[in-house]
């Protein structure tokens, strides 16, 4: 029997989309990932609806999530965001956002990449599951666990294990939708 993951209601147009066209597909620009990696720490505390619903709002407070432009923001930039309604208003994620920024480009001018230092936590291919149901799929994962703290290490904030298991679901580094989701073996065939 065909059954979408429930995490995401038909009925909400929105989120729908999200699940059947962006949520684990394999994503590899270093922009793309830092972008989702600063949505799911502004996540925390909070449901992906929210943050999905702001998503948009999001891009255009941050001019894109251009890292090397966020890099050089200062206070008045943080003041500007944290009169902002259309996104969330937390001092602390806000100026993460920026320190991450900076580590970003930092971690760019090594030569390496952020998609290749990331991808290489699953050995650069998605971890395939094969779960039956909602609850089986897991918070945190010994390979999420390993990334947030590299990251963490690097300097990154709000990247915690819950937060940054998520993350790699979102962007296809594993493949945590239900097996009776049609999107599982969709979203299985697009490896490279």
């Amino acid at each position: 029997m065909t059954t979408y993951c429930p995490w995401a209601p038909r009925e909400d147009a929105l989120y729908a989309a999200y699940h059947d066209e962006e949520w684990g597909v394999p994503e590899y620009d270093d922009r793309a990932l830092f972008e989702k990696l600063i949505l799911d720490g502004f996540q925390a505390g909070l449901s992906w609806r929210t943050i999905l619903y702001k998503r948009e709002n999001f891009r255009k407070a941050f001019r894109g999530f251009q890292p090397e432009k966020i890099a050089r923001w200062g206070e008045k930039d943080v003041t500007r965001l944290l009169g902002d309604a259309g996104i969330i208003r937390h001092r602390g994620k806000i100026e993460g956002t920026i320190t991450n920024a900076k580590l970003w480009c930092e971690m760019m001018d090594t030569g390496e990449g952020f998609s290749d230092y990331l991808w290489a936590f699953v050995d650069g291919k998605p971890i395939q599951n094969a779960w039956k149901t909602i609850d089986e799929v897991p918070a945190t994962t010994p390979e999420g666990d390993a990334m947030s703290k590299a990251l963490k290490k690097w300097g990154f904030k709000f990247c915690g294990p819950t937060i940054v298991y998520a993350f790699m679901q979102a962007v296809g580094m594993v493949n945590d939708h239900l097996v009776s989701c049609p999107r599982h073996k969709e979203v299985q065939q697009l490896v490279r």
